[in-house]
């Protein structure tokens, strides 16, 4: 059987059409901000909060209160290849492309 992990406070909140977890101390990689090594970042679309035990916060659609994150690095992701191809038609297209990433860590959830 598996082990889960129970954290005390932790938040999903949602950045670049996506959903993330954010736990004090955690270190996630998101899609592409804007800003150096070093920067304070916010994010402000808190959609689910847990403060304690059994006690949670549900956005309708967000929450008021931010998540406090610094950026630790911009990365590229893994190459991912596009191969086009049709049989009997001499059509071959290959093209090749790099996410951009920016690796954040969480300092505070925002109460």
């Amino acid at each position: 059987m598996a082990h889960v992990t129970e954290f005390e406070r932790y938040a999903i909140f949602s950045t670049g059409g996506k959903q993330y977890q954010a736990i004090e101390g955690l270190t996630i990689q998101i899609e592409k901000l804007e800003g150096q090594d070093g920067d304070a970042v916010e994010f402000t679309d808190v959609l689910f909060r847990k403060i304690g035990n059994d006690q949670f916060e549900i956005g309708q659609p967000t929450l008021k209160g931010a998540i406090k994150a610094v950026i630790l690095k911009q990365i590229k992701g893994p190459k991912v290849t596009i191969f086009r191809f049709k049989r009997r038609n001499k059509y071959r297209v290959k093209k090749g492309h790099r996410q951009l990433h920016t690796i954040v860590r969480i300092q505070a959830i925002g109460a």
